[in-house]
């Protein structure tokens, strides 16, 4: 049963799609049921977008583009931090409603609420600072002149397992660059998208710069909407396999994109490192979001002469793990989303026993309501173990051992993905040699989370394109204009 105040929460949400400003009446033919994955009941239905709901959206959009793109920046910069002070105003309620819709432990949301704020801090900055270039040519017949201006209206797919942060991490930027946005949060957690939404419009956002549209047919109305000639952005953060689709359909209409796909993050600990700091790290980039992270360390790459003290260690902390619903305080792991992950998870365990690793703690799922799995580590890890290739996405640290730096390098590299790193050693040149080496978009040197809205957030290979944060974030929602002036 919920408590008051968490469907006082729910009963502030609008059940309504966000179009050109207007909250529309909860469609009741066809609805998004949503669930906490702690107890497997419904807390709340919503409308169900279909794909001329989104053609809508996207008409609010264009329309406002222009009148949105000649905002004055301060303008826009004053109603993005805004929206900071009133969310860290409410971060009690966004935390508890992200907690109910998506299950990670109720710390962790408060954490993630002051992740997400920050962009909305860092972008209202950002947009006041986008800057050109003024300068004679070389041959003395003209003058440069570089600015920047909005790509156009743009079309945000998000997770389900960060909602808040990855809907600020996207609109922040596409509104401080001067873009207006049609986004489709993830059909497991919508809610936070849409609360968040309702706060903008408080903080002054003008109508149908910002529209909502949760939709359970994704495919078809990002089909339609990528073809539409009036979008000129897409940005989404998913699987790798989505995303490849994404892309070839945003080919048509040459589309900029921003990509943010899997990952499959190595967590190098060689044997200089300081393990009591190595443990705390790797409990920070594994069970971070109850791993449900795609910067979480998938394949924990430890050093033979300090293997067996790693993982007494580890294990003792993880045996140890309060389970419980996420939105009740205390708990340390929350439930997975939904039955697909639990399954998922297992299976990936399962095929690591198969293949000669041993089970230190956990490994399995657990019995009653919700979508539980053990907090488990797994040792010896065999090379053709299937988590080694894929992410995990639940709460499982597996171990595989090496002998030397360089075959600790290759095991890192031996991925299609290439989001972060994670490494731990006390030897700065080593350290060095791995910012240059390993073959990821960030790293984290000694510390097991990386995630900061002033750092481009990214990776390479098939981790995606474009960056999130920092200054580059901006550039990602502006096309360069060059004008020559001849003197």
């Amino acid at each position: 049963m919920l408590e008051q105040n968490e469907r006082e929460i729910l009963d502030r949400v609008h059940a309504g799609l966000c179009i050109g400003g207007k909250w529309e009446p909860l469609t009741t033919e066809q609805t998004i049921d949503v669930q906490d994955p702690a107890t497997g009941q419904i807390i709340k239905s919503i409308s169900d977008a279909t794909v001329d709901d989104a053609a809508r959206a996207l008409d609010a959009a264009a329309a406002a583009q222009s009148d949105w793109a000649a905002t004055p920046s301060r303008q826009r910069s004053n109603i993005l931090r805004r929206a900071f002070d009133l969310l860290i105003e409410r971060k009690e309620d966004f935390a508890l409603l992200m907690s109910m819709e998506m299950g990670k432990p109720i710390a962790e949301a408060h954490g993630e609420v002051a992740y997400g704020a920050e962009f909305l801090r860092w972008f209202s900055e950002e947009a006041v600072r986008v800057r050109g270039d003024y300068r004679a040519n070389p041959e003395g017949t003209g003058t440069v002149v570089v600015s920047h201006i909005p790509v156009g209206p743009t079309y945000f797919i998000t997770p389900w397992n960060f909602p808040l942060a990855m809907a600020t991490r996207k609109i922040a930027p596409a509104l401080a660059a001067g873009c207006t946005v049609v986004i489709k949060p993830a059909e497991l957690t919508p809610l936070t998208t849409i609360f968040f939404a309702q706060l903008l419009a408080e903080a002054g956002l003008p109508a149908g710069v910002v529209n909502v549209v949760p939709t359970s047919n994704a495919a078809a109305q990002s089909s339609a909407l990528l073809a539409d000639p009036r979008l000129r952005k897409l940005s989404f953060t998913g699987s790798t396999p989505v995303g490849v689709k994404l892309m070839e359909a945003a080919a048509k209409n040459v589309l900029r994109t921003s990509m943010e796909l899997g990952g499959n993050a190595p967590f190098i600990v060689f044997e200089d490192a300081d393990l009591e700091q190595a443990v705390e790290g790797v409990l920070l980039a594994k069970f971070r979001n109850i791993g449900q992270a795609c910067t979480a360390a998938n394949r924990v790459i430890v050093h033979e002469s300090i293997a067996d003290e790693f993982v007494d260690r580890v294990s003792a902390r993880v045996a140890a793990m309060s389970i419980g619903r996420g939105a009740h305080e205390g708990n340390d792991i929350g439930a997975l989303i939904n039955k697909a992950a639990v399954d998922s998870t297992a299976r990936l365990v399962t095929d690591a026993v198969e293949t000669g690793a041993r089970v230190v703690t956990g490994g399995q799922p657990l019995d009653g309501p919700g979508h539980f799995f053990a907090p488990t580590v797994i040792d010896h890890l065999n090379p053709r173990a299937a988590m080694l290739r894929e992410e995990i996405f639940g709460p499982v640290l597996g171990i595989i051992r090496f002998s030397t730096e360089h075959e600790a390098v290759e095991i890192a590299n031996n991925t299609e993905y290439g989001l972060v790193s994670y490494v731990f050693t006390e030897n700065i040149h080593r350290g060095h040699r791995m910012i240059e080496r390993l073959e990821t978009g960030m790293m984290g040197l000694n510390t097991g989370i990386v995630s900061n809205a002033a750092a481009p957030f990214g990776g390479v290979k098939h981790s995606g394109i474009g960056r999130e944060g920092g200054f580059e974030g901006i550039h990602e929602f502006l096309s360069t204009k060059y004008t020559m002036i001849p003197r």
